[in-house]
């Protein structure tokens, strides 16, 4: 097991929209983020309620492009730092907080739009999965930035899909 802390929670309301981040949020089964348009419930398409990405994985790839970019503007909805196990394996559990959790389905890869902010910045999120990963919610939760976040292995029996 890996033990982290939470240092970023983001949203948009709509495809191409606005990024606001939070200090806290709740995350639902159905809903995803709170206030976030992909994670609303959508027949055989729920592998992606919730994007996270480490840190560190951030901060070597805008290194290597050689130009300051925030965070947020991965699209992602968590930032999480100090995980140290990476990448996990699809079909494990990320914790976040007391109650959150999260099946991790796959590899979040980074798209075109990430080379109209820098050039250079989709290749260099694409080693190691640096890019993050897709979830889904399996356990409802509030979070909070300082969070402790972990990834392990457990068994899915009653899982939502």
């Amino acid at each position: 097991m890996t033990s982290a802390r939470l240092i970023g929670i983001a949203r948009h309301d709509r495809p191409h929209g606005p990024i606001q981040t939070v200090d806290h949020v709740g995350v639902t089964c159905t809903e995803g983020v709170h206030g976030d348009y992909r994670g609303a419930l959508k027949p055989g398409r729920n592998r992606r309620q919730v994007t996270v990405m480490r840190a560190e994985d951030w901060f070597a790839a805008v290194e290597e492009v050689g130009l300051p970019v925030e965070w947020q503007e991965r699209r992602v909805n968590l930032l999480v730092q100090g995980l140290k196990e990476w990448p996990p394996e699809p079909g494990q559990v990320m914790r976040v907080g007391a109650a959150l959790a999260l099946r991790i389905n796959g590899e979040c890869d980074p798209c075109k739009r990430m080379d109209a902010l820098v050039d250079g910045l989709q290749r260099a999120l694409r080693p190691g999965w640096r890019g993050g990963i897709i979830a889904t919610v399996i356990a409802d939760g509030d979070i909070a930035l300082g969070d402790d976040v972990s990834v392990h292995v457990e068994a899915m029996t009653g899982s939502k899909a």
